[in-house]
């Protein structure tokens, strides 16, 4: 059974940091979508995760006491799987509900950004033309692509949880 504390916490947290996520899709979306294939607006957002993440532990483990590593990674992925969750909602229903278009000026842009970085790197021709065929092909913000980055985004975030849980764990008397 899981702590009260632990479920309060990792759901409000959740639905917070789910709402932060979605905020930045919107605010990026109605400045400029070229910012969509920025680098820094991925680092930004990893940044909050990663202080939304510690503060959670922070006071959850205020809250309880001893604070297990078990109980540290629950409060985390409790968190995880609800931000993420309103994060792709609100992103499917934004490029395929809302503004079904700007999913496609978007791609036009990342292959654009691939293209540029791939010649800068010194890629062949060749490989730079099969490379950007590949991705106009794909469709990353079709609802079954938004699922599939929601698994990949669960598991990575789950890696951050587990190093963010031996960290914030509490030591027992044995150690």
């Amino acid at each position: 059974m899981i702590n009260e504390v632990i479920k309060k916490n990792g759901v409000t947290y959740g639905i917070t940091l789910g709402i932060i996520l979605a905020l930045i899709t919107a605010t990026i979306y109605a400045i400029d979508l070229k910012l969509f294939v920025s680098g820094w607006i991925g680092g930004l957002s990893f940044v909050i995760y990663l202080v939304v993440g510690i503060l959670l532990l922070i006071k959850t483990k205020k809250e309880i006491g001893f604070f297990s590593f078990k109980d540290a990674f629950t409060t985390f992925f409790i968190t995880t799987i609800i931000a993420v969750a309103i994060s792709t909602l609100f992103s499917i229903v934004l490029f395929n509900v809302i503004d079904p278009e700007a999913k496609n000026t978007i791609l036009d842009l990342l292959v654009k950004y691939m293209a540029e970085t791939l010649q800068k790197f010194g890629t062949p021709a060749s490989a730079i033309n099969e490379a950007l065929a590949k991705m106009k092909e794909s469709n990353p913000f079709s609802t079954l692509e938004q699922l599939k980055a929601l698994v990949f985004s669960i598991v990575g975030y789950s890696i951050l949880g587990l190093i963010l849980a031996a960290f914030f764990k509490s030591k027992t008397t044995q150690e």
